[in-house]
């Protein structure tokens, strides 16, 4: 018996006019291995893995890419191994959030915002992003009303190099501001942390897109014996209307094909 798929499961991303899986992969794993909290560790997948956990991906039906320029060298290995598929992927990428030398550093300028686009363009080897999301540092309302990221992004896309954009940040108040204006924002969601919830609530009724990051509490789930931390995790995530996709970074394709399973599971059964 095969297993199940999403290739019918696609949902629009809020009022982008994409359509993306409700599953989307993060490529944190295949740039970066300092400074991020998982509950084990992991060896960076060398290029051929890589190519078969992306071939993987796209066998099961997911279509968005997750990645950013802090998460190391992530963008520029995706440009070429996404080489010839470009049309299968949207592709989300971020602004604001440089990582070099085992450390973050910040800048929600305009021009670091621009220069940061046309860097992504050229690893990734494309003309446009579908979106692109500001990086917070969690001070969200002083990036979004003090900082030019917004600005910039709302030019770029005007200018045709992103079809979208949006934030990333850690708070419901930003999350609230950022999609006054913003196509999208990428929210914390999990059965340990809801705090965000409000963001979820006002993308559902204004048609913009939600993004869930942390969707399995970076696998530090502890439920009751006998309940699947991940079946659970994704009933409550799209329970609630306003979720798009969820986002895994996980480079195991067991984990993947499960996930990918589950998720389709449950959305059958909606």
């Amino acid at each position: 018996m095969s297993l199940p798929t999403l290739h019918t499961l696609q949902r629009p991303l809020g009022s982008t006019g994409l359509t993306v899986s409700p599953l989307g992969l993060g490529t944190v794993k295949l740039g970066r291995d300092q400074g991020v909290k998982y509950p084990n560790g992991f060896t960076i997948p060398d290029d051929e893995q890589a190519r078969q956990l992306l071939a993987q991906a796209r066998e099961l039906g997911i279509n968005l890419i997750d990645t950013a320029p802090a998460y190391g060298r992530s963008e520029e290995r995706l440009g070429p191994l996404l080489r010839g598929q470009r049309d299968e992927w949207v592709i989300v990428s971020k602004v604001g959030e440089e990582f070099e030398n085992g450390q973050s550093r910040f800048d929600f300028s305009a021009a670091h915002t621009r220069l940061s686009v046309e860097r992504s363009l050229k690893r990734l080897e494309t003309d446009h992003l579908e979106l692109v999301l500001v990086h917070s540092d969690g001070n969200d309302l002083h990036i979004l009303e003090q900082e030019g990221v917004y600005d910039a992004l709302e030019q770029l896309k005007q200018d045709g190099k992103i079809l979208g954009y949006g934030f990333s940040g850690k708070t419901a108040a930003g999350g609230l501001k950022a999609l006054e204006r913003g196509d999208c924002a990428m929210v914390t969601y999990n059965l340990n942390e809801q705090g965000e919830r409000p963001v979820l609530d006002y993308a559902a009724e204004h048609g913009k897109a939600i993004l869930v990051k942390k969707a399995l509490a970076s696998g530090h789930v502890c439920l009751s014996p006998g309940v699947d931390p991940v079946r659970a995790s994704f009933e409550l995530l799209f329970a609630h209307p306003g979720v798009c996709s969820a986002i895994v970074g996980t480079i195991n394709p067991v984990h993947l094909a499960h996930n990918v399973a589950t998720v389709a599971r449950v959305l059958e059964q909606r």
